[in-house]
């Protein structure tokens, strides 16, 4: 909850300007970030800040494994708001912001080529992956389960009680759910021939994607 909170302040404040503001396809300037159309002022297309709000929350939410239970409530807040205002507008300017210097649709895009990343495998998952890698370092190994509340190694780790399979049901639903908004969602900005061919496959292999790897991880289990 307080990754979506914290989320659509940052990013209405100023990390859709970060990210986004000043987008010209027609300059072929580079800029580290964006310095207009904050607070949303000056924005027309809304529908487009909320596609990216999406991502952005995104980012925030993979961190969140790391860190529920783990650190104050104020201090996840904080972090929410920082990773979503600032860190990630950063990544996504520089992919996908025509300004950005690894954007692959730029005026002269880098080596020729630029960067294309699809439904945000770069941009999204692997800054919200680098920030829950740098969390984790910070936290520590989890006091209760491999050491003591004082911080010494138990010779055994504890087992922790099981969580609600109801619950976990429910979260991969919606989370396979909301695949089908983003992965088909970001196959709509694609234009050229068969587009609407290409929308079909995306939700198509979407669907089997999920169902493979659940039954590969029933198997392994």
């Amino acid at each position: 909850l307080l990754d979506a909170c914290g989320a659509a302040l940052g990013f209405w404040s100023v990390g859709d300007a970060f990210a986004y503001g000043g987008m010209d396809f027609t300059d072929p300037n580079k800029t580290f970030i964006g310095s207009t159309n904050f607070f949303l002022m000056g924005v027309e297309d809304l529908m487009f800040w909320l596609f990216q709000f999406a991502f952005a929350a995104s980012s925030a939410t993979i961190v969140a494994g790391t860190l529920a239970e783990r650190c104050q409530m104020a201090a996840y807040l904080c972090y929410s708001l920082t990773l979503t205002g600032f860190v990630y507008p950063v990544v996504a300017h520089s992919v996908w912001s025509p300004q950005g210097f690894l954007n692959a649709n730029a005026v002269y895009p880098l080596w020729g080529v630029g960067v294309i990343d699809f439904a945000g495998s770069l941009v999204v998952h692997l800054t919200g992956g680098s920030t829950a890698l740098i969390a984790t370092y910070l936290l520590g190994p989890r006091r209760g389960r491999f050491y003591d509340y004082r911080g010494n190694p138990l010779d055994k780790p504890t087992e922790f009680p099981g969580h609600s399979p109801a619950l976990q049901m429910l979260g991969a639903f919606i989370l396979w759910f909301g695949w089908y908004g983003f992965n088909a969602g970001s196959a709509i900005s694609i234009t050229g021939p068969n587009q609407a061919q290409v929308v079909r496959l995306v939700a198509v292999n979407t669907t089997l994607a999920a169902a493979s790897a659940c039954v590969s991880a029933l198997l392994v289990n």
